[in-house]
C-alpha cells in the first residue's frame, strides 16, 4: 500500500480507495450546470474537451493584475497613543466615548 493513497473503511467493512476512484472518473462529465469534467477541463457538444484545466488556469493567471506596490507609512506611535487618550475616556459601563468639550 502506498503511503500517499487515501484507502478508507466502509462501515460494512468494504474498502473504497478514493484516489483510484477518483482517477477513474477524472474524465466523466461533472454534475451540475458548468460544462466540466471531473478534472476541471471545459467540455464542448458531445463531451469532447475544449480547453484543457491547466489552460484555463494559465489563462487565469495571465488576466489576472498585478498587486500595487505597497508603500510603507511611517507614523509617529507615542503621538498618535497620546492623541488617543486626549480624544476618548471610559464612561461608567466600561464603553470608550470621545471626550466632550468642556
Amino acid at each position: 500500500m502506498d503511503k500517499g493513497r487515501k484507502i478508507y473503511k466502509t462501515m460494512q467493512g468494504k474498502t473504497v480507495d478514493m484516489d483510484l476512484l477518483r482517477q477513474r472518473n477524472e474524465l466523466t462529465p461533472a454534475v451540475g450546470n458548468v460544462k466540466v469534467n471531473a478534472r476541471g477541463d471545459e467540455l464542448g457538444s458531445g463531451g469532447k474537451i475544449v480547453k484543457k484545466r491547466e489552460e484555463l488556469v494559465n489563462e487565469y493567471y495571465k488576466n489576472q493584475r498585478p498587486a500595487p506596490d505597497e508603500i510603507p507609512v511611517k507614523r509617529n506611535t507615542a503621538q498618535a497613543v497620546e492623541s488617543k487618550e486626549e480624544e476618548w475616556i471610559e464612561d461608567e459601563d466600561g464603553n470608550f466615548v470621545r471626550k466632550e468639550n468642556e
